[in-house]
């Protein structure tokens, strides 16, 4: 799924059954960058902000509440898709 697309499902509030390579995806066209891996863990970082970033991926799924934390953090700092 395309990162726009996929903004707009989980802006409508479809948090559940999340791919985790499209939200990695989005993750990407969004700025962040995959900093390391460790076991389950990614953890992404954002050359504007300080925090953090974790997604678990479990089977092939990234889990809802991670999604839910990242939606928080795209609007608090208005993040919004590179053209």
């Amino acid at each position: 799924m395309d990162p726009e697309r996929l903004l707009r499902r989980l802006r409508g509030g479809s948090v559940a059954d999340v791919d985790f390579g499209d939200m990695q995806r989005l993750m990407e066209a969004l700025g962040f960058g995959l900093r390391r891996v460790s076991g389950s863990h990614h953890i992404f970082t954002h050359p504007e902000l300080v925090e953090l970033v974790n997604l678990q991926e479990v089977r092939g799924q990234v889990k809802p509440y991670q999604v839910r934390q990242c939606l928080r953090l795209f609007e608090r700092y208005d993040l919004t898709l590179e053209a």
